[in-house]
């Protein structure tokens, strides 16, 4: 039996964390030392997005936690205790984190990608009014932009269709213009509903 089978009957094809069955793969908890069934678990697609901070916390979907953080599964345990610590302006969440015990190893394992010290804000790529921007969808320029090291002028108003986020600036997407792909600075685009 491969691991995706093993972690479907294990999960009984439901999320590990908050028990939904929609579209389940395979999450490998970071700073884990070995791809397993300790270290991996299956989840949902609002699970992993708010867990990769591509998601604003929805506070109600995660009082799964308090059910959660009692796993066997040293996996869950440790992104149950990562979530509670980000949710820990939360009283539900302050109780839970103070009932639950990690031992040592674990304990180290769960703090090694910091995400405990950090509150549970979320920073998200968003146009010039403030509406959240993803991977795929379709701006529009609303200022004109020189194109750097080219001669390319984008005019206010041009479509941007299929735009990439880039990874590590909230502040910067990638788009084609006239077949050349380039960095658009988010405070110059709109997002087209």
């Amino acid at each position: 039996m491969n691991l995706n089978e093993m972690l479907l009957v294990r999960s009984n094809n439901k999320c590990e964390l908050c028990s939904s069955a929609d579209s389940l793969s395979i999450y490998q908890v970071s700073h884990a030392k070995y791809k397993d069934e300790h270290s991996c678990m299956m989840i949902c697609p609002k699970c992993l997005a708010q867990i990769e901070k591509k998601e604003m916390l929805d506070q109600k979907h995660w009082s799964c936690l308090t059910t959660s953080m009692w796993s066997e599964i040293d996996g869950i345990q440790i992104v149950s205790w990562r979530m509670l610590n980000r949710l820990r302006e939360e009283s539900w969440a302050a109780e839970s984190l103070e009932l639950m015990y990690l031992d040592e190893e674990k304990t180290t394992w769960a703090k090694a990608d910091g995400d405990h010290e950090n509150d549970g804000s979320v920073e998200l790529h968003k146009d010039s009014n403030g509406q959240i921007l993803q991977d795929g969808d379709t701006i529009v320029l609303t200022k004109s932009l020189d194109v750097k090291g080219s001669t390319l002028n984008a005019k206010m108003g041009t479509v941007v269709k299929n735009i990439k986020l880039v990874a590590d600036n909230l502040e910067q997407i990638e788009g084609k213009i006239e077949g050349q792909l380039i960095v658009i600075l988010t405070k110059y685009v709109r997002k087209q509903n």
